[in-house]
Parts: structure tokens; C-alpha cells; sequence
């Protein structure tokens, strides 16, 4: 099989053209440990190099192996035996060489074992696992999510208990919030954790929805505030697997096979507070699902590269009427339709973990260097609101193609596609979770319109304007800025407007015109620095910029009759 790594031209130019040298310097703390560690990068081109041949192992494990057998996974699945949960023989054989390549501590400082990547790195490596077998990156991308968790919140104690563990692939972990009366909703978690006369922590009660439940560290959101109702009530625990947890049953899902989803009670169970009490969910999970949000915006967009690539694979080979249908124009519009959207997000995802390294770098710059708080304030406070405002528009962009590429997937192989002999329909049932879990694409909508509304997204804008010459694209920058245009009277009537019920019913039209927006910029910087991706950007905006318009006429238009008449519309009564 193919590196998948070295043969994605798209990836290899976003990595070349990556922005990173200022995310470089603070992760290395300036290079401050290049003579007393012999993994240390010296330079930002040193670690530009390390990066692409982590890359290259990456690629290599998920071309030659787990793509491989991500089939017989998916028909194989997950064990549930006797309380025991046991993974698909190559999940385990996938993990094993992860393990041997020193994989699992991705973003994870050098001196607990890591490979000290940033997170676009990471998003890099996720995509291309995720292209391989979306279920086995649910087992392994999770290590890096509660790892950083730790990592950023834990004590030293912790730390050094914990995180050695994860880069060694000794444990598999799980991030246990969810439960049965508490979906999206997290504030309404119940599982009770109190101290014993001894002071020992214990949890009691049930999760669901729980990936890798069976995992041996747990990080457990619990109340740990006796009369609380709210997300002040609780806080982070983390639990190493022993008697006092029972697995109730693993779930029969749609896709993702490989991957366990479990129902898990704790009976007493003793657990280890993490950071401060009533912070769990106001600040540890916040952060920990932001970083799983961009892991599953790689995960999408790794199934629509596969989903696409086997797509474009059958129509070039699949004749009819004496020629591959490749050539009748409606399947080739489905597939640039395809790979158009998957550049754009790759893009998209590439830029939002930039804006997230650079973020994560400051804070974790300012603890080590408090003496930099003051100098470094507006650079945090200005990646913070970045960051809150694309990681919801990025999760919502990639997960959505997801289930657009599969799907069109599945057509371009007719009836074929329908059967199990191809890959077409497992990419289709693994695309369907990714823009439910993690936060539903309308959860998505809420997170991001904040921002777009106070300015952030249009600051970001007027920064991308000057940022870059587009003369050599001067044509596709004039369709940017009308984009541009729409989005800013959108908004400013929505302003104007001062209502909060009109605001909500438009938040996702606005949100889609502000990604589009965000997109374009994207995309022309792309344009000038690649003939082909003029070709590319020109394409995207004569459909972007006609729906767009069409989007921002809607609330322009102050459209708002299912405001007034949602119940009749809805429910359908009183028709006689």
C-alpha cells in the first residue's frame, strides 16, 4: 500500500507551507534544550524536518497495516465477554505498532517520554490514521486528548504518575462524561463523587456513551458538590481501573465498529481529584473538548479522503456505455464538488490548530515564564477568542463534508456502493457519528455565533485582507470580498435587530457564510502560492459566492415566519 503520508499531494503542500516557526520557538522554549537532549530539534528547520519523518512513520503504519485490515475490523468489532471488553484482533496489532514506534505521547513533552508535536502536527496524523480506520484513530487519538488534560491541569505528582504511562502505550484511556440523562447537556451530570472518612475520593454511578470504556485510566467528570445542580457542582477525577468498575454492556452502533462504545458503573470507586474542585466542567472539560473537537474535524476529514478516493478510483475503472464514467460530466462534478470541499477543510483545519498551538504555546509559555504574562496578555487574549471562534467552525465544516463526500460516495458507486464488498458503505456509517459526537453541528452553531456576533470573526477577516498580495489573483479577491460584504451586513443587521430569537433561528445561516468567508481567505493565499489552486479557488467561489448571497437575502429579507408559526408548521394540526 501507499504511504499515506507521502501520497497526498494536498497534505504535503499544506506541511510545506505551514506557519509554525512561532509556534516552533515556544514549543522548544527557544531551542533551550538542544544540547542536554538528543531528540531536541536545534533550529525551527530541524523541526520542520522531524515533524515530516514522524509523518513518514505515520503514513507508513496506516498505508501498509491498518488500512489493510480495516475492513475485517469492521466486520469483526469490538468483544464484549463476560464484563471484558477485548478489541478486534488488528486494533490490538495497529496498537502494537504505535506503541513500537514511539507514537502514542504525540503532543506530550519530551521529558515524560512525548514526541512534543504540536497539535497541527497531531491533526496531520489524525487525518491520515482516520483516511486508514476512523475507528482505530477513536482509540488512539483519545490518549493524546486526556494526556494534554492532564498535562495542563494535574499536578507534577500527576504528571509523572500518569504521563509516562501514556507515551508508552502501557494503558488505553477513556474520557468518561456522558450519561444516560446527561448527553450534550453536561451540566446535568449526577455521577456522585464524595471523600470517605479517610479523604479518599469515590465515585458512584452510571456513564454512557463512553469510547474506550474498557480503557485502564479514566477521566471521570463527577459532582463532587452535594446540593448542586449546575456545572459549578463539578469537577475531574481520574481513575485507574480496578474492581469497583463494572462494563454493563458495550453499544451495537451503526459504524465505527473497531471502536467500543461501553456503559460503565463505578461502585465506590476510588479516584484521584484533578486540578481544583468545581472546575471540571467550566474549565477542564471545555478544554478537553475543545482538543477533541479538532481531532474529530481530522477524523471527517480523513473518511472524506478515503470516501473520495475510492469514489474517484471506481469511476475511473467502472465503464458503461463504452466509457468510465469519470467522463460523463455528472459524476465529475460530484467528485470536484468532492475535492474541492476536502481542500478547503484541510485548510480550514490546518489554520484553526495553528491559531490553537499558538494559543496553548502562550499559556504554557506564560507558566513557565511568568515574568512574560504582561508582554504576551493581548497575544492570549487574541488567540483565545480565535480559537473559541474556529474550532466549532471547524468541526462543523469537516464533519459535515464527511457525511457529504461518503454519501455522495456511495452514488458515484451505484448499486455497488449499497454492498458490503466495498469500502463506499463503511465510510458512510463511520462519517454519521462525527458531526454527532463531540458536540452536534448545532452545538457547533451555538459555540461559534458569540464570536461572530461581538467581531471576532470579522477582525480575523481584515486580518487575512492584509495580510497577503493577491494581485496574482486579483479576479477570486474581489469574489472573496463580496463574500466579505454579505457576511458583514448580515451581521450588523442581525445587531440591529436586538433579537435574540431571530438571532438563533439565523445562527447557523450567518455561521455558514461566516466559514465561507474565512474559506475564501484561506483558499487565495492557497491561489498564490500554486497555479493549480487558482483553478481550485475559482471553482469554490462560483458556488460559494451565489449561496452566500442566497443565505444572507434570507436574513437580510428579515425571514422569520417559523418564529411565529413553528408550533402549526411543526406539529401539522389543525389541517381541517
Amino acid at each position: 500500500m501507499p504511504n499515506f503520508y507521502r501520497d497526498n499531494d494536498d497534505i504535503l503542500f499544506q506541511f510545506k507551507h505551514l506557519d509554525l516557526g512561532r509556534v516552533i520557538e515556544l514549543k522548544e522554549d527557544s531551542f533551550s534544550n538542544k544540547d542536554s537532549s538528543d531528540f531536541a530539534p536545534r533550529s525551527v528547520v530541524d523541526a520542520r524536518d522531524s515533524y515530516d519523518r514522524i509523518m513518514e512513520v505515520v503514513g507508513g503504519i496506516a498505508g501498509d497495516f491498518i488500512e489493510p485490515h480495516a475492513a475485517e475490523v469492521d466486520e469483526e468489532g469490538a468483544h464484549y465477554e463476560d464484563g471484558e471488553v477485548r478489541y478486534a484482533k488488528a486494533t490490538e496489532e495497529g496498537l502494537k505498532l504505535c506503541r513500537q514506534a514511539d507514537l502514542m505521547g504525540f503532543t506530550l513533552p519530551r521529558r515524560y517520554g512525548g514526541l512534543n508535536c504540536p497539535m497541527t502536527i497531531y491533526s496531520m496524523a489524525i487525518e491520515i490514521i482516520s483516511r486508514a480506520d476512523a475507528a482505530f484513530m477513536n482509540i488512539y487519538g483519545l490518549q493524546c486528548d486526556n494526556a494534554d488534560t492532564i498535562y495542563k491541569f494535574g499536578d507534577e505528582e500527576q504528571r509523572k504518575k500518569y504521563l509516562p504511562r501514556f507515551c508508552a502505550g502501557e494503558d488505553t484511556s477513556a474520557m468518561v462524561l456522558t450519561e444516560p440523562d446527561a448527553g450534550s447537556d453536561l451540566q446535568a451530570v449526577m455521577l456522585k463523587a464524595h471523600q470517605d472518612e479517610n479523604g479518599q475520593w469515590r465515585l458512584n454511578g452510571v456513564k454512557r456513551f463512553i469510547t474506550n470504556g474498557c480503557g485502564n485510566l479514566h477521566l471521570v467528570l463527577a459532582r463532587s458538590e452535594e446540593g448542586t445542580q449546575d456545572g459549578r457542582g463539578l469537577s475531574m477525577f481520574m481513575y485507574v481501573r480496578d474492581e469497583n468498575m463494572r462494563i454493563r454492556r458495550i453499544e451495537n452502533k451503526l459504524g465505527i465498529h473497531g471502536s467500543p462504545t461501553c456503559e460503565i458503573q463505578y461502585n465506590n470507586a476510588p479516584a484521584e481529584l484533578v486540578g481544583s474542585r468545581k472546575m471540571g466542567l467550566v474549565k477542564y472539560v471545555m478544554s478537553l473538548m475543545n482538543e477533541a473537537r479538532v481531532g474529530i474535524s481530522a477524523q471527517g476529514l480523513g473518511i472524506a479522503e478515503a470516501a473520495y478516493r475510492e469514489a474517484r478510483k471506481y469511476a475511473e475503472e467502472r465503464v458503461q456505455f463504452k466509457k468510465p464514467i469519470k467522463e460523463f460530466m455528472p459524476v465529475s462534478e460530484m467528485l470536484a464538488n468532492m475535492k474541492i470541499r476536502i481542500e478547503a477543510g484541510r485548510a480550514l483545519l490546518y489554520e484553526t490548530t495553528r491559531i490553537v498551538d499558538l494559543k496553548d504555546c502562550i499559556e504554557e509559555h506564560v507558566k513557565e515564564h511568568p515574568e512574560r504574562a504582561k508582554e504576551l496578555k493581548a497575544d492570549l487574549k487574541k488567540y483565545t477568542a480565535l480559537a473559541a471562534l474556529l474550532t466549532p467552525i471547524c468541526k462543523a465544516w469537516n464533519t459535515e463534508i464527511a457525511n457529504e463526500v461518503s454519501y455522495d460516495g456511495i452514488q458515484i458507486h451505484g448499486g455497488t456502493g449499497y454492498m458490503k464488498e466495498f469500502n463506499a458503505e463503511r465510510h458512510y456509517r463511520d462519517a454519521r457519528i462525527t458531526n454527532i459526537y463531540e458536540g452536534t453541528t448545532q452545538l457547533q452553531i451555538v459555540a461559534a455565533i458569540g464570536g461572530i456576533i461581538k467581531g471576532v470573526c470579522a477582525n480575523l477577516l481584515d486580518e487575512y485582507e492584509g495580510a497577503f498580495d493577491y494581485s496574482t489573483v486579483e479576479q477570486s479577491h474581489k469574489k472573496v470580498r463580496e463574500i466579505v460584504d454579505e457576511f458583514k451586513r448580515a451581521v450588523e443587521f442581525i445587531k440591529e435587530k436586538g433579537d435574540n430569537d431571530f438571532q438563533d433561528y439565523h445562527a447557523r445561516r450567518l455561521t455558514e457564510i461566516a466559514t465561507k468567508a474565512v474559506l475564501g481567505y484561506l483558499m487565495l493565499r492557497d491561489a498564490t502560492r500554486c497555479e493549480r489552486k487558482k483553478d481550485v479557488l475559482k471553482y469554490f467561489l462560483e458556488l460559494a459566492v451565489p449561496e452566500v448571497k442566497m443565505k444572507a437575502g434570507i436574513i437580510l429579507s428579515d425571514t422569520g415566519s417559523l418564529l411565529e408559526k413553528k408550533e402549526a408548521i411543526i406539529d401539522g394540526k389543525n389541517q381541517v
